[in-house]
């Protein structure tokens, strides 16, 4: 029941994109492919979608780079107020979202810094930071040093034993990390509607669509996303899958 629950809006929302809709799409009014085929004839639609696709990339390179930074910094260096600075790297997470984007439009408003597109990477970027440093913490946390001190006794300076040692190592929690910002950027409504002035991401154009019916179009972008989504997945488990059965053959 908790599954069939929770796929009911999914199955909704890919139906609908199949929709024969005129001006609204709650009633099913027959199958087409034409949504699927001109999909940005609706060009609020893809614009937002552009615009939250832009917004998740830049947002997610930001808090990922300073995220990592941050997180190395808290495992394997000792400074004054450390503990004060991990409680207020992890505070946003217990904030609720209203009081964040709340408190950031104020400050940009206060500042006297207009509302758009850099205002809304700036707010995701500080809102994804602490997802970033949690991620990583970790993995920084699970590494040996003594492999980085193997690679300092083989005559390696901290930039080639950082590069060629301590990163590959956290990439798996870094590019983890990056997901997860991208997904909370992407589907972030609250923090935006606060900070985006006149600009339209693509969560803020489905929310003023939704008293009218979401436009199928809408709905085309929502199911290509969900199946990519499941498309990656697949592929990281059959890559790992194939990994572990070469692994075995060799040993």
């Amino acid at each position: 029941m908790a599954f069939v629950f929770l796929l009911i809006p999914i199955v909704y929302t890919i139906v609908f994109s199949f929709n024969d809709a005129r001006r609204t799409n709650i009633l099913w009014r027959g199958f087409t492919f034409d949504n699927w085929l001109n999909v940005c004839d609706a060009q609020t639609v893809c614009q937002a979608f552009g615009n939250s696709i832009l917004i998740g990339v830049v947002a997610t390179v930001l808090a990922t780079t300073l995220g990592t930074m941050i997180a190395i910094a808290l495992v394997r260096y000792r400074f004054r107020f450390r503990n004060t600075t991990t409680l207020l790297i992890f505070l946003p997470m217990t904030t609720p979202e209203v009081v964040l984007g709340a408190g950031l439009a104020a400050q940009f408003l206060q500042v006297g810094v207009p509302k758009g597109l850099g205002t809304i990477i700036i707010a995701h970027t500080l809102f994804c930071l602490s997802f970033v440093v949690v991620t990583v913490r970790a993995r920084v946390a699970s590494i040996d040093p003594a492999l980085e001190e193997a690679g300092r006794d083989l005559y390696g300076n901290p930039r080639q034993v950082f590069w060629r040692i301590t990163f590959p190592m956290l990439l798996p929690g870094i590019v983890a990390a990056a997901l997860l910002s991208f997904a909370l950027s992407f589907d972030d409504f609250i923090i935006t509607n606060f900070n985006r002035g006149a600009e339209v991401t693509f969560p803020s154009f489905v929310y003023t669509a939704a008293a009218r019916g979401i436009p199928p179009e809408a709905n085309v972008i929502a199911s290509g996303v969900f199946f990519l989504a499941i498309a990656l997945v697949l592929i990281a488990q059959l890559s790992a899958a194939a990994r572990r059965r070469k692994l075995a053959a060799t040993t």
